[in-house]
């Protein structure tokens, strides 16, 4: 005698209609890739090179506090290389130099995070 077999089911999983998951990072980067194709530009050699030359300007010291940027990521006093007006794309400004400085983790996720934050209020 034959075995009885369940039906699958014909109800799909929805997609979420508010964006992404919450903890699904690979489709929040997805997302962003998408929404802001200019974010490979960081993970060329020439973005590397560059944000070396900034630093070493510096002497790897904060240009904003003032404190040794001597830390790997996460650390607070890791080296950020950070663009003093946004470049929202425009590839001038995201490769001129003097658009960059050498800031600390903890200044960049905090204070920098304010005033771009008071900027597109």
């Amino acid at each position: 005698m034959a075995r009885l077999t369940t039906m699958p089911s014909r109800l799909a999983v929805p997609k979420p209609r508010l964006g992404t998951v919450v903890g699904d990072t690979k489709a929040q980067e997805r997302e962003r890739a998408q929404l802001k194709p200019w974010r490979a530009w960081y993970n060329l050699k020439r973005w590397q090179k560059l944000r070396r030359l900034v630093f070493a300007r510096a002497g790897y010291v904060c240009q904003q506090t003032g404190v040794a940027l001597v830390g790997k990521e996460p650390a607070p006093n890791a080296p950020v290389c950070d663009h003093i007006l946004e470049h929202k794309g425009d590839p001038a400004l995201f490769w001129d130099a003097d658009n960059l400085q050498a800031v600390s983790k903890a200044w960049h996720d905090s204070e920098k995070q304010k005033q771009e934050r008071a900027r597109h209020a």
